[in-house]
């Protein structure tokens, strides 16, 4: 809404920031005046400069929050149409500016919305901008309308321009990996140029997330920083532009203008994904929490235990070889344990011996399951759990009924010879009938049995991507994301009791548009404890703990494979949404009676864990690396840190380890759960907390209890 007297002028508040925009000088397009802390005075619109560099023209200077070809000479546009007229890019003119924008108010949040005309009145662009006062999030999106009667082509579509202010020489900070390796944390700093990263995956990537971090270079502001993200899962690219003159850095996002190619006929419109930003005071640990806080609030459907619960997945001790009495004995520890799910993976369906065959036909396999899966699932709900399944809808082996009747329902290039990937080819989620048809299969599943858990797994990239003699089958990334997108909302509508984990060769498919449409997601196959840490670690930066599926096995890990207490494995998992995949029947009854123990001790902390805001204590590969766990409301609820201490010698009494925790209240004082220690938060910051390491020599839960 309008907050001074300014005219064309918008105040959009968040919680604890304003974003203010306005309607540029020739009425063009909309440029960023400001965004950051509450001005309360306002602040003057951006006017055109007196002097531009050579070579430059006043476009190319502008903050501009959208810009396309044409509309810009020489600096990178948003948008890119082709016309076939030659007269590509376009010319925008804002379509009322006596009154240029809708503003639309529903409890705290609020739309603004300003459409622009190209010059042949042929094209309408309009620009969205939403914001929330529960929340820190800015979310934009843009959407591309073809007022013509003819064909118009976009070659570029992105969602955003994000014009931060952040001087010359940010660091950029972005999350980047591979499998197993996923949310490696990285930086640079971007002095001059352009850095790019992105996905032609058909997926969001297990080589890079769509966010970045852009920390402040501005003298006297070094602790701002802006997190930017795409919630998109198909292909897309994100770029940062350093230019040589001014002091802001250009963000742009959206989907991948390589592999994608938007047609428009008369009539059609292009609505891109949305992008979101956060602005925070304190850095780049600010904005990890400014995300944390919008995804609570604006994504979760549901922030209680029903759709976090513990979870058993039994394919560490079966892998293809699933049998009824097996998975029996493995759900009757499962119960001892105090789980809560228990999940039967690959294996289960018909032809399914190993990944040659079978998927597709998503029917129980007869010889494992006579009488199907309602005897297994019947016997675990009898022991107290949920009973969940492993699918995998999107793909299909060249060995199985379906792709037999439907060969044409893949990704192929006209009569380019099929590539196979782990066996597999790729279901085209762009067709009509194949969505139908994922519906209509998974309906089935859940229909038959009480199931009340999936786990949706996707495999492998997809190669060949296109739909021949289709004009919009450039867009086949596009239509894909979409296609899985109504899967999963057809999920929640219709069986809302089900929890839906996400889950791409671990962390493949992870952006914030797969929060909103699920409940937990796995980040990696990754379990090796240390490993897993730094994986965690990294994915903390962009995404919260309550959604981060993790479990406790025996497996080492790939890289640091150095050996760890049982209690640190589950301390690793209970960072997040704790799980369990072990080969149960390995354990001997000690081991059992410990799981159990620490098991119990998650669920009873596991609300606040899931709730609290999260502070990481340096990095994982330091001598002592913690995970702080902060209430909103510390009168009655406990600060909660997870230590983890990596090969320190603490043989002598002066090497042993302190935590100063940072977010208790100074003045008020605390009772360190499960022993005499007293501390008031300022004494705790100051001189530490001695860590007693009573759960493990390697790994402690510390709970501050409020006193008084």
């Amino acid at each position: 809404m309008k907050g001074n007297d300014v005219v064309n002028q918008w105040v959009l508040a968040t919680a604890g920031s304003e974003y203010v925009v306005s309607l540029s000088p020739d009425g063009s397009g909309l440029v960023l005046d400001h965004w950051g802390p509450p001005l309360h005075g306002g602040t003057e619109p951006w006017s055109e400069p007196d002097r531009f560099l050579q070579y430059a023209f006043p476009q190319d200077a502008a903050p501009l929050e959208y810009a396309s070809a044409g509309h810009r000479q020489t600096a990178f546009g948003e948008l890119i149409v082709d016309r076939g007229d030659g007269a590509t890019g376009a010319r925008w003119q804002c379509e009322d500016t006596a009154d240029p924008a809708t503003i639309e108010t529903s409890g705290s949040r609020t739309t603004l919305t300003v459409a622009f005309r190209d010059e042949t009145g042929t094209l309408r662009l309009t620009l969205l901008t939403e914001v929330d006062t529960a929340h820190d999030a800015v979310r934009r999106s843009a959407s591309i309308e073809n007022l013509s009667d003819g064909t118009i082509v976009l070659d570029r579509a992105f969602s955003a321009g994000w014009p931060l202010p952040v001087g010359r020489r940010p660091r950029i900070h972005y999350l980047a990996g591979a499998w197993s390796q996923e949310f490696g944390m990285h930086a640079i700093d971007l002095d001059l140029g352009t850095f790019s990263i992105g996905s032609r995956l058909g997926v969001t990537s297990l080589a890079f997330n769509p966010v970045v971090t852009v920390e402040s270079a501005v003298p006297g502001r070094e602790p701002e920083a802006f997190g930017v993200a795409l919630e998109w899962s198909g292909n897309w690219r994100l770029q940062v532009e350093a230019p040589f003159a001014g002091d802001r850095v250009r963000v742009s996002c959206g989907v991948d203008d390589e592999t994608n190619r938007i047609t428009l006929f008369p009539g059609e419109r292009f609505d891109s994904p949305v992008s979101s930003g956060v602005w925070s005071g304190d850095g780049p640990d600010g904005v990890a929490r400014a995300w944390h806080a919008y995804q609570r609030d604006r994504l979760a459907r549901t922030l209680d235990t029903s759709h976090r619960p513990v979870v058993y997945n039994s394919w560490m001790a079966t892998e293809f070889d699933v049998r009824i009495d097996h998975q029996l004995e493995l759900a009757a520890v499962a119960e001892r344990l105090g789980v809560e799910v228990f999940v039967v993976d690959d294996g289960w369906f018909r032809g399914r011996t190993s990944d040659r065959a079978g998927l597709g036909d998503w029917t129980p396999d007869p010889v494992k399951f006579p009488q199907g899966l309602d005897p297994l699932a019947e016997a675990v709900i009898a022991k107290g759990m949920r009973f969940g399944l492993w699918v995998e809808p999107e793909a299909v082996n060249p060995d199985s009924d379906l792709f037999r009747a439907h060969p044409e329902w893949v990704y192929r290039a006209a009569d380019r010879p099929l590539l196979t990937s782990r066996n597999q080819y790729v279901l085209d989620l762009g067709r009509a009938d194949v969505v139908a048809w994922v519906e209509d299969t998974l309906r089935g599943i859940l229909d038959s049995t009480p199931i009340s858990y999936l786990k949706w797994d996707m495999n492998r990239p997809i190669s060949d991507g296109g739909r021949p003699g289709d004009p919009h089958g450039r867009e086949w990334s596009i239509q894909h994301a979409r296609g899985y997108y109504r899967i999963l909302a057809m999920l929640r509508r219709e069986y809302p009791h089900v929890t839906i984990e996400a889950c791409a060769a671990g962390g493949g498919r992870i952006d914030n548009a797969v929060l909103a449409l699920s409940d937990v997601v796995w980040p990696s196959d990754e379990t090796g404890p240390r490993d897993r840490l730094l994986i965690q670690h990294g994915f903390l930066s962009a995404y919260p703990q309550h959604i981060m599926s993790s479990w406790v096995t025996d497996a080492p890990g790939t890289r640091d494979r150095s050996a760890t207490s049982f209690e640190y494995r589950f301390l690793v998992a209970m960072a997040g949404s704790l799980g369990i995949g072990a080969d149960l029947l390995k354990w001997d009854e000690t081991r059992v009676a410990r799981a159990a123990e620490l098991v119990g001790l998650y669920r009873s902390l596991r609300h606040l864990l899931h709730t609290a805001e999260v502070t990481r204590h340096g990095e994982p590969s330091d001598p002592t690396y913690a995970i702080e766990y902060s209430p909103a409301a510390q009168d009655a609820d406990p600060v909660i840190v997870l230590v983890f201490d990596h090969d320190r010698d603490r043989v002598f009494d002066h090497d042993r380890v302190r935590i100063r925790p940072r977010t208790l209240e100074p003045e008020r004082r605390y009772q360190l759960r499960g022993t005499g220690t007293t501390v008031t938060g300022a004494q705790a910051a100051s001189t530490g907390v001695v860590v007693p390491f009573a759960l493990a020599v390697d790994a402690d839960i510390l709970v501050f209890d409020p006193v008084g």
